[in-house]
């Protein structure tokens, strides 16, 4: 049975499919703004490449597509055959397109950067504390009527103040999350990046003499030189890598040896970083060890027996699940789209904020295959 569309301002002279309901308005209106006719997918399904191609039809100007859709060659070749100029991914990640595919049909490809990362950040810190803090755990016991009274060994934890946290990856939602352990936990920080993270490093540097000056002990922001390093060293571990062949599995069984048997391991960036059928495992042989995931290796399946685990706290891929940040995202996606349509130059500002309100910026905000292109 054929999933069901609703079509948007059916008169407009550009036609642009969005493979799902996106959140907010402001989305929409710059679409509708640029005269597109706007169709979008009601289903919550994951569509199929063949699926996909179908709407595409004979004409296409642009399409908004979801990371959990496989955007490959032969679907950017069917949109370049249907007309289409302009694709969107409505995610900052983008390891779903086949972008070498997309440039070879002369197709931008958008992403939604600057909006997620606080969001995501915060996301990392609450599976943190969650998982360290057993409140999962706690909650079904609650829930199941369990309670008869406190005691002094119930849901014993860990104490994050002054512990050290790490970091596989040091960018902007890495640093983001780092912050927010240093700062509310005063936790020293150790990180792998292939390049060091200087601004944190100082903002660090600079807390730790505000912590001594009102007599408090100071904290430290270091790089390791290697990821064993930070496996080691660190109570807690935060993934936020991109995924490509080089971090596919990046966490296996022989880095997850090497953490303490009581550390946490958190990954909100992508699942296969993590090998998940490793991760089972050492859970189940190390009690004490904790992890916390909204990303998973097969989304949206789990690995048999990860759900059975009551030190793994899992989420279904919300990191990004504040209405702010869905709905910048939707608008970011759409600019994306209206704006190579319309011809517009690529935005270069520091930021994408002035897209989120007030009139429209006449710019593309992020088109990832750019230079190759000669979109400036």
């Amino acid at each position: 049975m054929g999933k069901e569309w609703t079509v948007h301002n059916p008169g407009g002279s550009r036609r642009v499919i969005v493979t799902k309901q996106l959140p907010g308005n402001r989305w929409l209106d710059i679409l509708v703004a640029a005269d597109c006719t706007v169709e979008v997918c009601e289903s919550d399904d994951v569509l199929s490449v063949d699926e996909i191609t179908e709407r595409i039809g004979d004409h296409c100007d642009g399409a908004i597509g979801q990371l959990t859709e496989d955007w490959n060659a032969d679907l950017f070749a069917a949109l370049k055959a249907a007309g289409g100029s302009a694709y969107s991914n409505y995610a900052v990640g983008y390891n779903n397109v086949d972008v070498a595919g997309a440039t070879a049909s002369g197709i931008p490809v958008g992403n939604t950067p600057g909006v997620l990362t606080e969001t995501t950040a915060e996301m990392a810190a609450a599976l943190t504390l969650s998982a360290g803090r057993r409140v999962v755990e706690a909650d079904r016991f609650m829930r199941a009527g369990n309670y008869h009274g406190w005691l002094p060994t119930m849901y014993m934890g860990q104490r994050f103040h002054g512990k050290t946290v790490g970091i596989i990856g040091c960018g902007r939602i890495g640093a983001a999350y780092g912050r927010m352990m240093v700062e509310g936990f005063k936790m020293n920080l150790v990180y792998f990046d292939l390049y060091a993270n200087e601004n944190l490093e100082a903002f660090v540097k600079d807390y730790s003499e505000l912590l001594v000056a009102h007599g408090e002990a100071p904290v430290t922001a270091t790089r390791l030189d290697t990821i064993e390093d930070v496996m080691r060293t660190a109570d807690v571990v935060s993934i936020h890598t991109v995924l490509d062949e080089s971090t596919h599995h990046l966490v296996n069984a022989e880095r997850l040896a090497l953490m303490k048997d009581d550390a946490i391991l958190i990954n909100s960036s992508r699942g296969p970083v993590v090998d998940e059928v490793a991760l089972v495992e050492h859970c189940k042989t190390h009690p004490e060890f904790k992890a916390g995931l909204d990303v998973f290796e097969d989304e949206p399946a789990m690995k048999p027996g990860l759900n059975e685990l009551d030190n793994v706290t899992i989420v279904p891929h919300i990191a990004s699940a504040t209405t702010w940040t869905r709905q910048g995202m939707a608008t970011l996606a759409a600019a994306n789209v209206a704006g190579i349509l319309q011809g517009h130059p690529l935005w270069t500002g520091d930021d994408v904020l002035p897209f989120l309100d007030g009139d429209f910026p006449p710019y593309a905000p992020s088109i990832v295959n750019a230079a190759d292109l000669g979109i400036n």
